[in-house]
């Protein structure tokens, strides 16, 4: 017996607790037409105003929350992490949402940006496969209200506050089980002793790019003396490299200029093979003299794991990181790990800009918090879709998979038809993906770098504006018009 494929808000949202079912039922239809037009403003993805006028009544209700939507999607991706063999990443990392322009708002919103500016900061886990690097769901989501600091705050007080900025990393991650399944990777800002005190006591493992030069002790346990204190940086440096590989670096041009120590440095890079050395140690982090979080005083056993390029062609930057671990690094093929780890760091930045320049999580026109904030879950969950689309299109069975196991068959038969002339219900999903990139301006050359997340989004709602037409035709058709 075949069981019919479960639609996108079946899968994240049928177990939604929204205090009646008929609620649960529409949420999952109104996730189903979201995830079908996620691009624009709700009016846009929303192109019926009766489903429109559904979805308003829906936000409206009290029952319907933030974490009530959420805690369905969670259980949905618990549910798939728990199919995983092997390590799951949970990719950690905040981003400003801007709601500056919702005056009915702007007395409830806190500071964002240079502080003249007003919205959320969303801390958001996302699950990642590591083998594969397909994301898996999103673990959680914090939207924080960036409040001004009380004059004259003494480091005790701030230390206590409960909305102070740096407690974002410890809420991400509370939620998430006490496993070494998981793998929580965050970058500089989570650089904090009491994070990293809280990590080691959560059972799970964690990889940070260190921030601080602290001063450690070499070792752990009996092998660290206390009269062998030195920096964290500058000990890692020290270390011969154990290994070596060759990564490709891409080509990023910004018209940003960077200032450095007094100096105009320009952020462009060129495309290069860089070669790549790294190299490890037991280290044990000492507690800063200056208590700014809540933490003892014991030092913390980890590992430092520096990796870098050893010969930067001239002008260009050299790339380094030192990367913090409770992950035992004992050779090369651990060090390598725990590299591949952090790199799927950049996951997250792609999920964010899906969040705001694909979804345009910014353009609800809600007059209060209750009302938006669950429309907020909504679209970030919806967010995921097209980033999961395009990890099928990278798989190794993508060329034999069919794109009618991932996409609507009607998607299917639009865009092949464009592409080839007739309607092509066998293709793949490798097919059906360079299709979307093609329509939205990707020339699909084997020099070509793989699509874009922009270029993507280009062609989705190019096929979404022809899947509005075949149904505009059919309506014409049934009328008896030609």
């Amino acid at each position: 017996m075949v069981l019919p494929l479960q639609t996108f808000g079946q899968v994240n949202f049928a177990n939604a607790q929204l205090g009646d079912k008929r609620r649960t039922n529409r949420l999952v239809q109104l996730a189903d037409s979201m995830a079908r037009r996620p691009s624009g403003t709700l009016p846009q993805k929303f192109n019926s105003p009766k489903d429109l006028r559904a979805f308003y009544r829906l936000m409206d209700r009290d029952q319907v929350t933030h974490e009530a939507i959420l805690a369905s999607h969670r259980e949905a991706t618990c549910h798939k992490i728990k199919q995983i063999r092997g390590p799951v990443l949970i990719l950690h990392d905040a981003t400003e949402l801007d709601f500056t322009n919702h005056k009915s708002l702007s007395d409830d919103m806190g500071q964002i940006g240079n502080g003249n500016r007003r919205g959320y900061i969303a801390q958001n886990s996302l699950a990642v496969n590591p083998k594969t690097r397909q994301v898996i769901g999103l673990c959680n989501q914090v939207l924080h209200h960036r409040e001004d600091a009380p004059k004259d705050e003494l480091t005790a007080q701030k230390r206590k506050r409960e909305s102070r900025e740096s407690r974002l990393w410890l809420r991400g991650a509370d939620p998430l089980a006490n496993s070494e399944k998981l793998v929580d990777v965050c970058d500089r800002g989570a650089d904090t002793f009491e994070f990293l005190e809280h990590e080691l006591a959560s059972g799970r493992r964690f990889v940070i790019r260190a921030s601080h030069n602290r001063a450690i002790i070499p070792g752990h346990g009996d092998q660290g003396s206390s009269d062998q204190a030195c920096y964290l940086r500058n000990y890692a440096a020290s270390l011969p490299p154990a290994g070596h590989w060759t990564l490709s670096v891409t080509s990023k041009v910004d018209k940003k200029v960077r200032v450095r120590k007094g100096k105009k440095k320009s952020a462009n890079r060129r495309a290069r093979e860089a070669k790549m050395a790294v190299s490890f140690a037991p280290v044990q982090i000492k507690p800063p003299a200056k208590k700014l979080g809540e933490h003892g005083n014991d030092p913390l056993a980890v590992w430092v794991v520096r990796v870098w390029e050893e010969d930067p062609p001239a002008g260009e930057e050299r790339l380094e990181w030192f990367l913090i671990t409770n992950q035992p690094v004992l050779d090369f093929e651990d060090a390598y790990q725990v590299v591949g780890w952090y790199e799927c760091r950049w996951i997250i930045e792609e999920y964010h800009k899906g969040m705001k320049t694909g979804c345009s999580i910014e353009s609800p026109q809600f007059t209060s918090e209750e009302r938006l904030q669950p429309a907020i879950a909504l679209i970030s969950v919806v967010a995921l879709t097209l980033l999961q689309m395009r990890d099928a299109s990278r798989r190794w069975d993508a060329k034999k998979r069919k794109a009618t196991e991932v996409i609507c068959s009607d998607y299917v038969s639009v865009l092949s038809a464009w592409r080839h002339g007739q309607i092509k219900p066998d293709w793949s999903i490798h097919d059906f993906y360079y299709a979307l990139a093609r329509l939205g301006g990707h020339q699909n050359r084997k020099s070509d770098h793989p699509p874009g997340w922009q270029t993507i989004w280009r062609g989705w709602n190019d096929l979404q504006a022809m899947l509005c037409g075949v149904d505009a035709m059919k309506i014409v058709k049934r009328c008896g018009q030609t």
